[in-house]
């Protein structure tokens, strides 16, 4: 099955592909591999989710929060490759969560974006390699950050 009819098949929605907050490109494709910077939990309604996992949040939360991300990242890939089937593998993702100090269970909020991919895109293709650090602060309060690369199908 393809992405785009899995996707609709999950009945997900993807927010508008958010626009630069800085100087930077939101997506940079190198041959068969693109880049995306850091997104964050950007909703429907183009607001962010902001907290602090472990402080204001709690793990469910900050889980939604990643997956938010994830589609965040699938609509950055569906604006600029046009449909979500040229993604042919998720190579790395690095993740990080705004914790409070005591937090440690960064991985299983950053799972909510890679259940994601995985969903739509199966295990073999849709997990890569990962990071999920902690960190004190992220920008504009937002809960969770994350960027990857992924290889993609030629036009």
């Amino acid at each position: 099955m393809s992405a785009e009819s899995k996707f609709q098949e999950l009945n997900l929605t993807l927010p508008p592909a958010p626009k630069p907050m800085g100087v930077y490109k939101p997506i940079v494709i190198v041959g068969t591999l693109a880049y995306l910077s850091g997104h964050g939990p950007l909703k429907e309604d183009k607001t962010l989710t902001v907290g602090r996992v472990g402080e204001n949040m709690d793990l469910t939360a900050g889980y939604q929060a990643a997956r938010e991300t994830g589609l965040s990242l699938l609509s950055t890939l569906k604006a600029s490759l046009g449909s979500l089937d040229r993604v042919q593998r998720v190579v790395k993702t690095l993740g990080f969560v705004n914790s409070a100090d005591n937090f440690e269970d960064q991985p299983k909020v950053i799972n909510g974006c890679s259940d994601l991919f995985a969903e739509l895109y199966g295990t073999e293709n849709g997990v890569g390699a990962r990071s999920a650090l902690p960190s004190n602060t992220l920008p504009g309060g937002i809960a969770v950050e994350i960027e990857m690369i992924v290889e993609i199908a030629p036009e």
